[in-house]
């Protein structure tokens, strides 16, 4: 017999022993007074080793930590907010009740009533006057539930990862906190939050392979939202003028330290605004999230000091791959030159890439991983920017930027093309680039296509990667480390 079967052996006969003993193991009718931090802040003023005569509390959690002495034992239990001690006296709940207690287990849940004191070593502690089991664990917890080891098993195990590890549950109240704070300076600025569909008749408004499923009453095929671009635009057609979505998309792609197939992301738009006013925006949201959030904007991530602090640096694609991969400028110009120093570099190309597809596989090679401090990216070639305005002065690139910190990409944003005759050869230029393809059908939105007939207003829209946004801002060095329930292989 295994360890495990043997631990959840005697966990059952441990049950079967409390259920002779008249303690039932799932019940529901304990009603805890207070959570364990209100608990601790209450109790700040109380001293001494004599039970305080402000009146007893009940808490209730999981038992993290067990030292029974025999007649006596202190154990600490853990709530969502905090864990706090407990002592736990026979001669105080009965012989009967503690008896039964004997037979409990570290990570069974249980409820604990009575009055607060401090121990010899100044910990505040419940003197229980009474015990209640609430929900036996047949599992034992881990002592330590981390290392390169544990990894996969930490996501894959996640409860058990969040009932260990307290700086797992602040990752994730950091990201909840996060995503509120971007509401609320959103709504601040008079940006309304919409919900427009997951599931779409026709792959689009990003360039990803998608997830396919199929509608039985429709008859018809249907992909899970790539991106929720298009639908947001419609709404600026209908005379929204600031939108935002947070929104889950899902692209049918490799999985990695950046990636996960189903991640989420902000995107809003701003009619009668530029890319421009969208840096300066983004800009402002980023610094003050990062001051709510940690403190300071000068944070460090994974050992890399990083300061978000206005104004953020500014470079064309061209000026960043001068500035910062040093090439020179007339290289640039030359498209041949340019080609061949991508093909020495080992970039695959394709025949029919033009000069601003080699050039941005170049930004991405030598550019990209080199800017820690935020660096926003402008002009992008219009040909890998097939929804972004042309620039007036230079049709070759387009009003776009990217944002990059610490070598990442956080947010994309343009000003967007609303003229319909352009977007249909941009739409039609970009399906027979891709080709054959089985599993996307080369397919216009002409719905899409007929809204902008209507008339969509001049409008700037930006998508931000909020699981980025909380790796940067929790110092979290993986995606799966701020998405609970990150996708797997099988178990085996």
């Amino acid at each position: 017999m295994n360890e495990l079967n043997q631990i959840l052996q005697q966990r059952r006969q441990k049950a079967d022993e409390l259920v002779e003993l008249g303690t039932s193991l799932f019940v529901n009718d304990f009603k805890p007074t207070h959570r364990i931090q209100e608990v601790l802040r209450a109790g700040k003023d109380i001293t001494g080793e004599t039970p305080a005569a402000s009146g007893p509390v009940s808490v209730a959690g999981r038992v993290v930590g067990l030292r029974n002495f025999g007649k006596a034992a202190f154990l600490h239990v853990q709530d969502e907010t905090e864990r706090l001690q407990v002592y736990v006296k026979r001669d105080l709940i009965g012989q009967e009740a503690y008896a039964s207690f004997k037979k409990w287990d570290v990570g069974d849940i249980a409820g604990f009533t009575g009055p607060l004191f401090r121990t010899k070593t100044d910990e505040l502690t419940i003197q229980a006057t009474a015990v209640k089991l609430i929900t036996k664990s047949f599992r034992t917890l881990p002592e330590k539930f981390h290392g390169l080891t544990d990894v996969e098993t930490r996501y894959r195990q996640r409860y058990v990862d969040l009932i260990v590890n307290p700086e797992v549950r602040d990752t994730f109240r950091r990201r909840v906190e996060i995503i509120h704070l971007i509401r609320e300076f959103l709504v601040n600025r008079h940006f309304m939050e919409v919900e427009t569909p997951m599931m779409h008749p026709i792959a689009g408004g990003a360039v990803a392979r998608p997830f396919r499923t199929y509608h039985n009453a429709l008859g018809m095929d249907l992909y899970l939202r790539i991106a929720p671009e298009l639908y947001l635009k419609r709404l600026l057609v209908g005379g929204f003028e600031r939108i935002f979505e947070i929104n889950r998309n899902f692209r049918n792609e490799g999985l990695s330290t950046r990636h996960n197939p189903e991640f989420t992301m902000l995107e809003f738009y701003q009619a009668y605004a530029t890319f421009e006013d969208l840096m300066d925006l983004t800009e402002e949201m980023i610094s003050w999230i990062a001051l709510e959030v940690c403190g300071s904007m000068r944070i460090t991530y994974q050992g890399q000091e990083v300061d978000l602090s206005p104004p953020w640096q500014r470079f064309t694609m061209d000026q960043a791959l001068v500035a910062v991969a040093g090439l020179p400028v007339d290289l640039l110009q030359d498209q041949a030159k340019t080609r061949q120093l991508a093909i020495d570099k080992g970039i695959e190309l394709d025949a029919n890439a033009g000069h601003g597809k080699v050039k941005t596989s170049l930004f991405e090679l030598l550019v990209e991983e080199k800017l820690i401090n935020p660096t926003f990216v402008t002009a992008y070639p219009t040909e890998v920017s097939p929804l972004a305005r042309r620039n007036e002065k230079n049709p070759e690139v387009t009003d776009r930027f990217e944002l990059f910190i610490t070598g990442r990409e956080i947010a994309n944003a343009f000003s967007e093309l609303n003229d319909p005759a352009d977007q249909r050869q941009r739409l039609e230029k970009q399906i027979a680039e891709r080709g054959e393809d089985e599993e996307i059908p080369p397919e216009l939105d002409e719905d899409f296509l007929r809204a902008l007939e209507y008339g969509m207003p001049p409008a700037a829209g930006e998508g931000i990667g909020i699981d980025r946004l909380v790796m940067l801002l929790t110092d979290s060095p993986s995606i799966r480390d701020v998405i609970l329930f990150p996708h797997l292989r099988p178990e085996k």
